[in-house]
């Protein structure tokens, strides 16, 4: 160690060259590492989506999705938990892998799976779309495409075949399919009166467009000297030529297409409305693919646009509605921001102490260069620029000056000796070298359990604590190569000027008279400091035992401050959702939520910038596997509140649109979802902070019990938006088809299925048909009854019904009403399953108090009504509040560990069981000064706070080394105890205050800042202004104990 001192000393260019080069690729490693706010969170998930048009959630989930389930059990390996929720018409299936799973080969086994089972599933059905989610993909972008000249198919078509293929080709950007409008089809607009008319029924005109619409090749044929390709009108070109189709011939007459259908470019009955500032609207989502840089992919995007937009049909415009690239920014800038406002306090710190700006020089140059170096280490470690990484730095800016302060006030102290500038520096760095490297090994070590952590926790920390790590490791290196550099340079005029006589009677400058008033202040400080040590060491075994008991009775005060898992931030945006009278049509809906919108404008005066609401289920079933929402049918609307200041008090506002929207809208339910970019993340794979799972077979008894558990919930205080998910009230109409009857007329059940799916549904699950249009796309041809045509009971009654082979005898058809029996029903609007099993969810937030207090208050309600479940169900509390749980469980076995690793590195270093015992009696004092800190500024324990508890502990452990330390050189020098003691605070409480003071002002930005980090910088705070009261009174007063021999005369010192 002393070797590289004296190199730095005789070879000064080496490390300046080092420097330099730090400078180079640090500011490159700084331009090129992606950006984001959160790490990339490498959660293995893969989903796969079914789809069959027109069937039930009951039968989806019963004939499809659970036969699917068990099927990936048997031969997917490494599945931690599956969840799947059944739609009308569709399937979500998520499987989540052990963490470490490589979800390439787990997408290629689901791949297999999902081509073998389809020969069990009801004919039709098409393999599902399989693909992998990621945590850290969330929408970035959202953009609105407008042509006032357009129908909403025309809008969709454009969004999804000219816009949305332009897009995907931005690096790390992810697009589902647009929202709103209606899919660009080619419709048959059945009229049931005009079939029954011409004695045809929905089955005829769907088999007849599939014999009359085939695409079918011919070939070539040679003829002369010429090879001609032979195509025939198999497929028509001309839409036109579809309203000319032959359906039937009777007599001498022919039916054809136009006589009972209306062949038209449109889209089927919409299922899914946008609606912004009150207008119909089509969206474009952009997500960003996990370890993708969010900014890039914003700047990507909104790049082409004026692009893609050049090349749209006329009056077409394509608008930014949400852009959370800023967010990204103003979070990574305010990181930034407090990192060089703690490093400018800190210098200004080192400069009052040590009162010489060359010394602050020095010091503060090591500063950057640290950083940078930890962003090297970050950029070869595959780690990104964000809060989290920025936010250990901006916390390791107060330790890093540790390591230079120590190593300059040190030299100061050895040119007090008298001694030349080139010894005092090696002497100084040669006295502490071990301290400071022992500290600095505890700092990093500290961090080390970190690394254990699993779920979103892990991801999250593990790059902070590798940011700290990286920059403890280069301030240590920097202290012993750059500094003796620069000290021998800067310091040599110092030295002059202080052995000159004549500087002592110089007259002093405002600087110097401040300075000189600081240091007469702070030896007055220090007198009074040792009288207090003195007369504490005399007592010292009352003091220690009170002490130890006030701050183990401070770590009461955790049980009164509430835990939370990351704290709420301000933010710009609330996201809620609206669920109408189940059953609600989605006409009705988008007014419900026109009304809603302008209630939240009058309820919200001026604060509101804009109201995006979508309603019903979105037309692609891949959005909603990679956007998650609650909507289960067209009843629903995802509602998103932007709002003019993104530091809005965002509780308070939910508070007052919960209250005004229930009195305004009785019977439509309204919950909160996080709205910010970064709850979005954390909340990954919970919908909700609380969720209360009842999971059994019966159904109908589940549903029972579950509604009236909510509304035991629904009265623990602090507990809001208590909803069962999964509604069982869908209105339904059960065809009952009196099938003897039925066969007495020739017509089988199959023949009254296909008939009422073709009048209702479409044609085209079981039997599809393309059009090639103009551009060269295909679109689908579907065969379907407009909604204009079954407005009453009566019109579904008269529906034709025949065998689908045209009816070549001509005879009147049957129809449905004279066939079966119309009964009115309610049905499951969603099944949701967790590891096979059905599940109704109770999904509840906190409003106004912490999640322990909430989740604790469920826990017990549950216990209580556990004993009232219906035979064969079980109940289970899933959610953030679990999640949190684990993580507290993994922090404090983390905080623990650090503490048995730090200790452990001390004995080695001191080779004694002892000293490092009472280095580590100065932790508690540190806990219970965290405890106060969070009670006195209303701070929930969190996460963050928990981290930075464990910061707290490597640097209460790196001051009291140093105190024990220099104590232990001065026992073995003179064998006084008592007095080492006092020396040992006296003489390094310049040190001990300087740097616990440097970390507490860098940390007091990040402690008021709007960030989840903020708890951590309180928790800093508190820590080290009490970790340092006991390194500097406690901690020679447990010296002076251990060590103390009485001695045999009767002047024996009172203990």
């Amino acid at each position: 160690m002393n070797a590289i001192v004296v190199t730095a000393l005789k070879r000064p260019y080496t490390f300046v060259v080092l420097s330099i080069l730090i400078l180079i690729f640090g500011i490159r490693a700084a331009i090129f590492t992606p950006t984001d706010v959160f790490p990339d969170i490498k959660i293995p998930i893969v989903a796969a989506v079914w789809s069959y048009t027109g069937l039930m959630p009951e039968d989806m989930s019963g004939r499809i999705v659970y036969y699917y389930e068990r099927s990936l059990t048997a031969t997917v390996s490494n599945i931690e938990h599956i969840e799947s929720s059944s739609y009308y018409g569709r399937g979500i299936v998520k499987i989540f892998f052990q963490p470490g799973t490589d979800t390439a080969v787990a997408q290629t086994q689901i791949t297999s799976v999902s081509q073998t089972v389809i020969k069990q599933m009801p004919t039709g059905t098409t393999p599902p779309l399989i693909l992998t989610l990621d945590a850290s993909s969330v929408p970035v972008l959202t953009l609105q495409v407008n042509n006032p000249t357009m129908s909403g198919s025309d809008i969709y078509n454009m969004a999804s075949n000219l816009i949305r293929p332009e897009l995907v080709s931005v690096a790390g950007a992810a697009i589902p399919n647009p929202y709103g409008g209606l899919a660009p089809d080619i419709m048959v607009d059945i009229d049931p009166i005009k079939l029954l008319a011409h004695r045809l029924s929905p089955e005829d005109v769907a088999n007849a467009l599939n014999r009359q619409n085939i695409v079918l090749p011919a070939g070539d044929q040679k003829v002369g000297q010429l090879d001609w390709m032979v195509k025939t009108n198999s497929a028509p070109i001309d839409l036109a030529v579809f309203n000319r189709m032959p359906i039937k011939q009777v007599g001498n007459s022919v039916v054809y297409l136009r006589d009972v259908a209306w062949v038209h470019r449109g889209g089927p009955p919409q299922i899914n409305a946008v609606l912004v500032k009150g207008q119909q609207a089509v969206l474009i989502v952009i997500l960003k693919s996990g370890n993708a840089s969010t900014l890039s992919v914003v700047s990507g995007i909104k790049k082409l646009l004026p692009q893609i937009e050049a090349t749209l049909p006329a009056g077409s415009s394509v608008n930014v509605l949400t852009d959370a690239s800023s967010f990204v920014k103003d979070s990574v800038f305010d990181v930034l921001r407090e990192m060089v406002t703690a490093a400018i306090l800190t210098s200004l710190t080192v400069l009052l102490f040590l009162g010489s700006w060359r010394s602050t020089v020095i010091v503060a140059t090591s500063i950057p260069l640290a950083i940078l170096c930890a962003i090297i280490g970050l950029s070869i470690s595959g780690q990104s620029i964000n809060v989290m990484t920025l936010g250990g730095l901006a916390l390791a800016v107060g330790i890093l000056v540790d390591d230079a302060t120590v190593m300059i006030e040190n030299i100061d102290a050895h040119l007090e000796m008298g001694k030349e500038l080139e010894t005092a520096i090696i002497d100084a760095a040669n006295q502490i070298v071990i301290p400071t490297f022992v500290s600095t090994t505890c700092i990093c070590i500290v961090w080390l359990p970190l690394f254990e952590l699993t779920g979103i926790s892990g991801w999250l920390f593990m790059p902070m604590a590798e940011a700290i790590i990286y920059a403890m490791i280069a301030s240590f290196i920097l202290s012993r190569t750059l500094v003796p550099t620069m000290a021998n340079w800067l310091l040599a005029a110092q030295v002059r000027m202080h052995r000159d006589p004549e500087w002592h009677h110089r007259k002093k400058n405002i600087f110097g008279r401040f300075q000189s008033g600081f240091e007469a202040r702070f030896t007055a400080f220090r007198e009074a400091y040792q009288h207090v040590l003195v007369s504490l060491i005399t007592i010292r075994g009352r003091f220690v035992g009170l002490f130890m008991l006030a701050a183990v009775a401070s770590m009461s005060l955790l049980f009164f401050v509430g835990q939370d898992f990351f704290p709420e931030i301000k933010s710009g945006t609330i996201q809620m959702h609206m669920r109408a009278p189940v059953g609600t049509r989605i006409e009705e809906t988008g007014k419900i939520s026109g009304l809603v919108e302008k209630r939240i404008r009058q309820l919200l005066p001026g604060e509101v910038e804009n109201v995006v609401n979508n309603c019903g289920l979105p037309f692609s079933q891949l959005n909603q596997a990679m956007v998650p929402s609650p909507t289960t049918g067209s009843q629903d609307c995802d509602i998103t509140i932007q709002l003019h200041n993104d530091e809005s008090p965002i509780p308070q506002f939910r508070r007052k649109l919960r209250k005004g929207l229930t009195n305004s809208f009785p019977g439509t339910i309204f919950t909160f979802q996080p709205g910010d970019l970064t709850a979005k993340i954390l909340n990954f794979g919970l919908p909700s902070p609380l969720d209360v799972q009842v999971v059994g077979r019966n159904l109908h008894g589940n549903y029972a019990f579950a509604t009236g558990l909510a509304q035991k919930l629904r009265h623990i205080p602090g507990i809001a938006d208590v909803t069962v998910q999964q509604p069982m009230t869908q209105p339904t109409i059960l065809v009952n088809n009196r099938r003897s009857y039925a066969l007495g007329t020739g017509i089988t059940e199959q023949d009254v299925a296909f008939n009422a799916l073709v009048t209702l549904s479409g044609s085209a699950q079981v039997g599809q048909t393309y059009y090639l249009n103009s551009q060269g796309t295909s679109q689908l041809i579907d065969v379907q009854t407009p909604a204009n045509f079954l407005q009453t009971m009566n019109d579904l009654e008269i529906v034709p019904i025949d065998k689908g082979d045209g009816n070549p005898s001509n005879q009147n058809p049957q129809i449905l009403g004279a066939l079966s029996e119309l009964v009115q029903t309610g049905t499951p609007a969603e099944i949701a399953h967790y590891n096979i099993m059905p599940v109704f969810d109770i999904y509840a937030s906190t409003e106004s108090m912490d999640l322990g207090t909430v989740s604790r208050a469920v826990e017990r309600i549950v216990d209580k009504q556990r004993q009232y479940l219906p035979h064969g169900s079980t109940m289970v509390v899933r959610g953030q509040a679990v999640t949190m749980n684990d993580a507290y469980v993994q922090l404090i076995g983390g905080l623990a560990m650090s503490i048995v690793l730090v200790y452990l590195i001390i004995v080695v270093n001191f080779q004694s069981w002892l000293d490092p015992f009472v280095i580590i009696t100065a932790l508690p004092g540190a806990l219970g000064g965290i405890s106060w800190s969070l009670f006195l500024t209303h701070t929930p324990l969190s996460v963050p706070a928990l981290t930075g508890a464990i910061m707290c502990m490597g640097t209460a452990t790196a001051n009291a080394i140093l105190v024990v330390s220099f104590a232990r050189e001065r026992l073995d020098h003179h064998g006084d105890v008592l007095l080492a003691a006092r020396e040992a605070g006296y003489e390094r409480i310049r040190p001990v205050l300087m740097t616990a003071l440097a970390m507490m002002i860098g940390m007091i930005p990040m402690s008021i800042s709007n960030s989840d980090n903020a708890p951590l910088g309180k928790a800093v705070i508190g820590g080290l202004l009490i970790a340092t009261v006991a390194t500097l009174l406690f901690v020679p007063c447990v010296f002076a104990l251990m060590h103390y021999k009485r001695p045999a005369g009767p002047e024996g010192d009172r203990a």
